[in-house]
């Protein structure tokens, strides 16, 4: 069994799942949107979004309505347990991650600190 394995994986809102397929509907078959941990932001380590054409060997797929996210497995360990939702508001439209590993996070929501 690799670490992988044994970390619990993020979950999908709805209403992601919802927006990744519409983001991923003009995309060849396979696609996946990509999250993942990098250094950054304003509070030390921030999200990244990406569209990948098929998911890596290491990737653990996250799988919801037909909608497919797809993390690295050094992102994973940062985004245990994590929930990933789509929000429109007053701020505009965007991908949440309510992250129980962090300890504070920005305004915006776009970078955390451990």
């Amino acid at each position: 069994m690799n670490v992988a394995q044994t970390i619990a994986k993020p979950e999908l809102s709805e209403r992601a799942a919802k927006r990744i397929l519409a983001l991923l509907a003009s995309e060849a078959e396979g696609a996946a949107m990509r999250v993942g941990v990098g250094g950054g932001g304003c509070s030390g380590f921030q999200y990244t979004y990406s569209v990948e054409p098929a998911p890596g060997a290491d990737d653990v797929t996250i799988e919801r309505d037909g909608a497919k996210l797809v993390v690295d497995p050094v992102s994973l360990a940062y985004l245990a347990g994590a929930r990933i939702d789509y929000v429109e508001d007053l701020m505009g439209q965007s991908f949440r991650i309510e992250n129980p590993n962090a300890a504070s996070s920005c305004g915006c929501g776009a970078s955390f600190s451990l």
